[in-house]
């Protein structure tokens, strides 16, 4: 006779285990034995068994039958009587695993490919990786300042400062759903722009989103739930660069909540546009002063830091571009280097020339 599945061993524990040690003991052998990453002759097989240990052990029901009647009770093979029917309010119990274990790890995990997130994970949020958190081009600083202001569209309100890419966690209900060969819908993500100065890039800063959202209690209720979610914008930070809080939108029975996506923009500057690492700034010149030379004064991102340029023997063209090294934001890769300050000259022509001026320019001025 065959004997059945030994779901405590196949996860390691002992029958006692705590929900937790359940917990992570799937988390830890389901990211060992992932198709995606052990290419092992068995680990396609070791990851069916641990979703299907995990998925009996983590359900009071099936976890209370299992450790009465073992595998073949699962299966609805102990009878009518026994007091099988106490547990199913007088009716025949039957569990048959769904047989799609990536279905499992999505639903535990909130991703169906944790290698493409694993900063995600649960256990892992300490964790910083930049090619994780670089959707663009992606996360750690630290300031407190700025009060937090209003978000519309189901988010409560955001203020302050800088990231890494967090997330939280709601593992659902694995009983209902998935359990019965269903698999739950997620909400599309909900994006907000975040605009940050160049201030803010160059240093690094942290900002601080509060959220208003949906929660659905275990009795069905449904309230509202205030949270703050955390973002530590690193130096460098590209614009167009996305920080997800995974599964922190609304929750509605039989969905997985929407991942929130914020997405660094550039606040708009009095001085500066960005360009990649670099800063471009436009300085304004009289026509004599392109012409006969002039001294000028580059602003940069530090405050009351000025950088003289002497062109007093240049002839300033349109096409001019002048390179202050290494005044410009880190690099995100490298972030001990710094881009440039491109410096480009907007020439102001006169409006009007008297006559004896044009005469003078005829006569005095090459044609070339």
């Amino acid at each position: 006779m065959r004997m059945g599945k030994d779901f405590y061993k196949v996860l390691g524990l002992a029958k006692g285990a705590s929900e937790d040690e359940i917990k992570k003991a799937y988390r830890k052998l389901a990211l060992k034995y992932h198709p995606d990453k052990n290419k092992s002759a068995n680990a396609e097989e070791r990851f069916k068994e641990i979703a299907e240990a995990y998925e009996v052990l983590s359900d009071k029901k099936k976890r209370e039958i299992f450790d009465q009647y073992g595998e073949e009770g699962l299966k609805g093979n102990m009878g009518s009587g026994g007091g099988m029917g106490g547990h199913t309010g007088g009716t025949n119990f039957s569990y048959t695993f769904h047989g799609d274990p990536r279905a499992t790890f999505a639903e535990f995990f909130g991703t169906s490919n944790p290698f493409e997130s694993f900063f995600n994970m649960p256990g892992m949020s300490d964790l910083f990786n930049d090619n994780v958190m670089d959707h663009d081009s992606l996360h750690r600083a630290h300031h407190h300042h700025d009060p937090f202001a209003s978000l519309g569209g189901g988010l409560g309100s955001f203020g302050s400062r800088t990231p890494f890419r967090s997330q939280s966690f709601n593992v659902g209900s694995h009983s209902s759903g998935i359990g019965r060969g269903k698999e739950k819908v997620q909400d599309p993500p909900v994006e907000h722009d975040l605009y940050v100065s160049l201030e803010d890039i160059l240093r690094g800063v942290t900002k601080r989103m509060k959220i208003s959202r949906r929660v659905v209690a275990n009795d069905g209720t449904v309230r509202k739930e205030e949270k703050v979610l955390t973002i530590n914008v690193k130096p460098g930070w590209k614009s167009g660069t996305k920080i997800t809080f995974q599964r922190e939108g609304d929750q509605a029975p039989n969905k997985i909540p929407a991942d929130i996506v914020f997405i660094i923009r550039d606040k708009p500057h009095p001085n500066f546009k960005r360009e990649a690492s670099d800063l471009k700034y436009s300085c304004k010149v009289t026509l004599k002063e392109a012409l006969c030379g002039t001294n000028v004064e580059v602003p940069t991102l530090t405050a009351n830091e000025k950088i003289p340029l002497d062109l007093s023997d240049e002839i300033l063209k349109p096409s001019t571009v002048k390179r202050i090294v290494g005044k410009g934001l880190p690099r995100p890769k490298e972030p001990t280097k710094r881009g440039d300050i491109l410096v480009t000259f907007d020439i102001q022509f006169p409006d009007k020339l008297s006559s004896s001026t044009k005469d003078f320019i005829h006569r005095n001025l090459p044609n070339k």
